[in-house]
């Protein structure tokens, strides 16, 4: 079967989940009036449908395999005909051309990133492994939580819901894992630009009813565009005679012509010393499938679904009740709680994504708790209805996450100060702050401008607009406001790794993760409000005069432009001159690199289904150690040492376990062998390549003994042993 047709199963897959889902999509997105929200449709199904299985399968009650997964699916086919037969959608007809737009919109760029993967599409370096692992695991499992690969008998102690969110996708397509998980990340990039074209579009529809279709569509491509595949200002070191990576140099310092040989793409990802500021685009390129990524549609859901709720003008009628004395007294409470009442189903749900979030990428849950919170503050100031709609908010979150935190330990320590006075550093912690001496770090300015200048630029061109928005109507102000609050939060999020860190376990880039996992979510905000910025200087024509109107525009595209180009060198450094034989399989680089241990791995995917213990050859983070327990998805007794330390906040966790390991294959005391088999229920044993490398006093014969071979490679050079139990 070629890359096409795996491709287009794959997409049916996706297409009948949409579908399904589209009268309830429609339902929640009635306002969206170009096309009612359908390229939230996936990912909505996608989201409840993994929820679904995931709480029956903590429970007991659901298995997670293909014909539960199927009984799911017609289950939610049934409730959403049930909405569509109850004509309780809007009376008005699906806008077909939009949607079809839309569809082939999203396969356009399904086809267009699987076949840029495609180029070279290994599951191999970086945090592969670990996403691998994860997505293996859970593929296995039958109910969850699913077994950590690297530290057996564990469940993961990590933010996994949206690996079970990819396991599930392979299992209702039929593709193989290895296959599966480049077409996860074409996947995402497809609904990315296609939630990121609806929200856009829908947003400058509320201002304008009147603009036709084709300017929308317009903006709309631009911005998701921008969002999916924009960098930021610093390809402006194009034009420069370039800097080592670990040493950024001012751009004024070392300007000269054009010259791309000097840049190299991920630096825009690493350019302020010791911290890491990724954007979508860069996740793209390196595939790595990490919680950030995958939550990149979910937070997409998200901000629309503020937007609706911040925009909602009209609020249904107020219960009457008798004009009584104690109902004159009580009048100003029950006028503010009865529409609140009524109105809670969306915030219950805004608390449902907020733990979706933090099951997925465990900084996204209080980021967008936050944002919802200043939504309702700019709706309501401190009121009643703030209040209710507050607790009904955190008590969603808690309720929906609790499967997942039930089993979940958090490995923040407690909140860094940056830059900690000495008074401060003497009493070392109070309360969740602590106080470190030695971390501090401070941003100079004109990095931060490289970083999100382009933002910047942007927002001082709305707030130019906004101050001359008092003769217009009140839903242009309210559309605004809403604008203000992702430029405003954006900005926010961008500015606390100055002043605080989430405390981890690495030293000298201790502020790193968490100025990465805020700017990444400011990113795709910030970039909408942009988008919508340019569009709002071309419709505020006539508010402003034909020369500032000319000047904003120019500004606007200049800038726009450096993080525009970005794709053009990030695709091309990665996957070459795209002229390959387009290969989807991520296991093929282990076929061509390491034989022995993709017949091993092709040998227990066929043969096991189960998920007992392998033993193999026990590595550091981000090498090629634990392949086996990755592609198969089956625990081993150690794995990668700095992810295990980061997630369970003891470097001992594995450390201890190492010479074990060291003793297992290289003891010649074959009862201590046997102690150390039964301690952690091993079943299979690997002897390849990175085995005899790592363990000098290798002890092969005494397997003979212990158990018996059940495979030998081709080359020679590996063999699976098979415990005797």
């Amino acid at each position: 079967m070629n890359w096409i047709s795996i491709t287009l199963q794959w997409y049916l897959t996706l297409l009948v989940i949409g579908l399904i889902f589209t009268p309830l999509t429609k339902k929640i997105f009635k306002s969206f009036s170009f096309d009612f929200g359908y390229p939230f449709a996936k990912t909505l199904g996608i989201i409840l449908l993994s929820y679904f299985v995931f709480v029956l399968g903590i429970v007991k009650i659901l298995p997670f395999d293909r014909l539960a997964l199927i009984f799911s699916l017609c289950l939610f086919a049934i409730i959403n005909w049930i909405i569509f037969k109850n004509k309780k959608l809007p009376p008005t007809p699906y806008p077909l051309p939009p949607i079809i737009l839309e569809e082939f919109l999203f396969l356009f760029c399904l086809f267009f990133w699987t076949f840029i993967r495609g180029q070279e599409p290994s599951i191999h370096g970086l945090e592969k492994f670990m996403d691998f692992g994860f997505i293996n695991s859970i593929i296995r499992t039958k109910f969850f939580p699913p077994l950590d690969i690297w530290y057996t008998p564990e469940p993961i102690n990590y933010y996994y819901f949206g690996h079970l969110t990819g396991a599930l996708l392979i299992k209702l397509s039929n593709v193989k894992a290895s296959i599966g998980y480049n077409l996860i990340l074409a996947t995402i990039f497809a609904e990315g630009v296609t939630q990121v074209f609806s929200l856009v579009t829908n947003i400058i529809k509320r201002y304008n009813q009147k603009l036709n279709n084709f300017k929308a569509i317009i903006y709309g491509l631009i911005g998701a565009f921008l969002v999916n595949l924009g960098g930021n200002l610093h390809t402006i070191y194009l034009f420069t005679k370039g800097y080592p990576n670990e040493g950024p140099i001012p751009f004024w310092k070392i300007f000269s012509k054009y010259n791309p040989t000097s840049y190299w793409y991920p630096n825009a990802t690493r350019f302020i010393p010791f911290t890491i500021h990724e954007f979508p685009s860069y996740s793209y390129v390196v595939a790595d499938l990490h919680g950030h990524v995958f939550d990149i549609p979910f937070a997409l859901l998200t901000l629309a679904l503020l937007f609706i709720i911040f925009t909602r003008i009209k609020e249904r009628a107020t219960t009457r009740v008798a004009p009584t004395t104690i109902y004159n007294y009580f009048q100003p409470f029950i006028t503010n709680l009865l529409p609140t009442l009524y109105a809670l189903p969306p915030i219950v749900f805004l608390g449902f994504m907020s733990a979706i979030h933090y099951m997925t990428n465990a900084f996204d849950g209080p980021i967008y708790i936050l944002l919802t919170l200043i939504v309702f503050f700019f709706m309501f100031g401190f009121s009643i209805k703030f209040l209710i709609n507050t607790i009904t908010l955190v008590a969603s979150f808690i309720f929906f996450s609790l499967p997942f935190s039930w089993f979940f330990k958090p490995f923040v320590s407690g909140i860094g100060v940056n830059c900690s006075p000495k008074f401060l550093t003497d009493l070392k912690k109070i309360g969740p702050f602590i106080f470190e001496a030695g971390n501090c770090q401070i941003s100079p300015l004109w990095m931060l401008f490289v970083l999100w200048g382009f933002f910047w630029i942007s927002f001082l061109i709305f707030l130019f607009i906004k101050g001359r928005e008092k003769a217009m109507p009140f839903l242009y102000k309210k559309l605004n406001d809403f604008i203000l609050i992702l430029f405003l939060f954006g900005i926010f999020l961008t500015t606390i790794p100055e002043f605080f860190y989430i405390k981890d376990i690495y030293p000298q880039h201790f502020r790193a993760n968490t100025m990465f996992k805020l700017g990444y979510q400011a990113f795709s905000m910030m970039g909408i409000a942009s988008i919508v910025t340019f569009f709002l200087i071309k419709y505020n024509n006539r508010t402003m005069k034909q020369w500032s109107n000319f000047l904003l525009s120019i500004i606007f595209i200049i800038f726009s432009l450096f993080p525009s180009i970005y794709p053009y060198f990030s695709v091309p450094s990665y996957y070459g001159k795209l002229d390959r034989k387009v290969q989807l399989d991520g296991q093929v680089w282990l076929k061509d690199n390491n034989l022995e241990d993709n017949e091993i791995v092709d040998y227990l995917n066929k043969n096991e289904k189960g998920q007992p213990v392998v033993l193999e050859a026990q590595g550091d983070s981000y090498t090629d150690y634990e392949r086996i327990s990755a592609f198969t998805g089956l625990p081993t007794v150690a794995g990668w040492w700095v992810h295990e330390w980061l997630w369970r906040g003891s470097s001992d966790i594995v450390g201890k376990r190492i010479p074990e390991v060291v003793s297992l294959y290289e003891s010649k005391d074959v009862e201590e062998t046997r102690m150390l088999i039964d301690k952690y229920k091993i079943k299979y044993v690997i002897i390849a390549r990175l085995e005899r490398q790592k363990y000098s006093n290798l002890n092969e014969k005494k397997w003979s003994k212990i158990g018996r071979l059940i495979f030998k490679s081709s080359n020679g050079f590996g063999a699976l042993y098979q415990v005797n139990q």
